[in-house]
């Protein structure tokens, strides 16, 4: 299973997503995360913080996957910001899933609005929109986001990401949200992210039964 992050503002937790899903994904069967992001190294510097050890899947350059991919069941590809039209359509073709992670607040929304008409043009089974950094309840900005984004017909998951503090302190220490203990909200931060794992597999096994069931169709 291939799946890319990509993002069309900088900071609105693709790299945090592309560091938990794989990792989660390597519960189940062996995981890579491939840093294609040149400018930025994010998910390189994360593992380098936690000097390796912290993460439980391998971190390659991109230059890699080519020789390195075949061995692993999982492929998670954390890419740089603001991919044009040509590359959205090659990160759509070369993956299984796209996901889009989105902040529910006004400059992230903006810059969805200018994608939409794109993104529409890619197949509503190619992508989701992922919420992330929402706010708990009662603050309703991840409503009001999705309200927003449900109007522009982009697909979204199911589940969302909630703000926690135990995020940065994850980063800090090269590690994932589940192993900052010290923090009461690492619990739920970690749950979020199992919730986005499940549903990543549900899709996808879908999509491949799916395409099973027309190929016999054809046949």
């Amino acid at each position: 299973m291939i799946i890319t992050l990509a993002s069309f503002k900088g900071g609105v937790a693709k790299s945090t997503t592309a560091i938990h899903l794989a990792a989660l994904l390597q519960e189940s069967a062996p995981t890579v995360l491939v840093d294609h992001d040149q400018e930025n190294r994010s998910v390189t510097k994360w593992y380098q913080r936690g000097n390796g050890e912290g993460l439980k899947f391998r971190v390659i350059d991109h230059f890699l996957l080519g020789r390195e991919g075949r061995n692993y069941t999982h492929i998670v590809i954390d890419t740089k910001a603001a991919p044009g039209k040509e590359d959205l359509e090659n990160l759509v073709r070369g993956s299984d899933l796209l996901i889009i992670p989105c902040f529910p607040e006004i400059m992230a929304l903006d810059t969805m609005v200018d994608a939409a008409q794109i993104l529409n043009g890619l197949g509503a089974n190619s992508y989701r929109v992922l919420l992330t950094n929402v706010p708990p309840a009662p603050q309703k900005d991840g409503l009001y986001a999705r309200q927003a984004l449900q109007e522009l017909k982009l697909p979204l998951f199911k589940c969302q990401i909630r703000s926690a503090k135990a995020f940065k302190k994850a980063s800090e220490r090269g590690v994932t949200v589940d192993q900052v203990r010290d923090y009461d909200n690492n619990v739920v931060a970690w749950g979020d992210y199992e919730a986005l794992a499940q549903e990543v597999k549900d899709i996808v096994l879908a999509q491949t039964t799916t395409t099973k069931e027309q190929v016999t169709d054809h046949e």
